[in-house]
């Protein structure tokens, strides 16, 4: 935990085509830290559209951004064209190095495994993606929040798909301001989801379900799956025997 005394300068990644619960379920936790500055950064100041069209205005650019705190990454199907984005790459590498404390969601766990800062992390993704990790040279785990620390202090917090960055997102502000901080940045949300349907996991969804959605993603599953081989060889991460498949 951080003094409370201490001021942290709190940043999330924008860009086109992210999924916006993915950096707005955050944000409502995020931006709830006492004592911190919370600004969304992006690669230009233009506003970018969401996955599904939702126009979001960034605070700053990328090079704007002070040295951060804590580096939110958000993901979404415009993870994909970043990837080989060396300014971007090169940004995300710079203040994973400088903060205390990075956090994932969804398909961000890949863009910071483009960056080669996955290398022999426990992590999780999107549940279509995980299966992606270890040509990354991460482990993958099959959780919803999942916490890897270095030995020097820092946290890594990776958020499964999309809702599951708002459980990061608290597990991180425990890690930051304590447990009771928390809590009452959670009760200040009203957070206490009652979902009518048990189909938030592919364990858990009717098989129609999971093949309906594994079908309509298929292209850009490919893609992906495609983009980790390739980075794979070029960061020199030897590739998973055998590599896992999707659940």
């Amino acid at each position: 935990m951080i003094p409370d005394d201490t001021h942290l300068q709190i940043g999330s990644l924008l860009f086109d085509g992210l999924d916006q619960i993915d950096l707005t379920g955050p944000f409502e936790v995020l931006s709830r830290v006492p004592n911190s500055t919370y600004r969304i950064y992006a690669p230009s100041s233009a506003p970018v559209r969401d996955v599904r069209g939702l126009r979001i205005l960034p605070d700053a650019t990328l090079a704007e951004a002070p040295r951060l705190d804590v580096l939110h990454v958000p993901g979404g199907q415009g993870q994909e064209a970043l990837m080989r984005d060396a300014a971007l790459l090169g940004w995300l590498r710079e203040q994973a190095a400088g903060a205390g404390h990075v956090l994932s969601v969804c398909t961000g766990a890949l863009l910071l495994g483009a960056a080669g800062l996955l290398v022999g992390r426990r992590a999780t993704t999107y549940w279509n993606a995980v299966h992606l990790l270890p040509w990354f040279g991460a482990e993958p785990v099959d959780a919803r929040v999942v916490l890897d620390r270095d030995a020097d202090g820092r946290t890594w917090v990776f958020a499964a798909g999309v809702t599951a960055g708002i459980d990061g997102a608290l597990r991180l502000a425990a890690a930051l301001r304590g447990d009771e901080a928390a809590q009452t940045i959670q009760l200040g949300m009203q957070y206490a989801p009652e979902p009518p349907f048990d189909s938030g996991t592919p364990l858990t969804a009717p098989p129609a379900v999971v093949a309906r959605a594994r079908a309509g993603a298929a292209d850009l599953t490919a893609r992906r799956e495609a983009t980790a081989r390739a980075l794979s060889a070029e960061l020199g991460i030897p590739h998973p025997h055998p590599a896992g498949a999707p659940r």
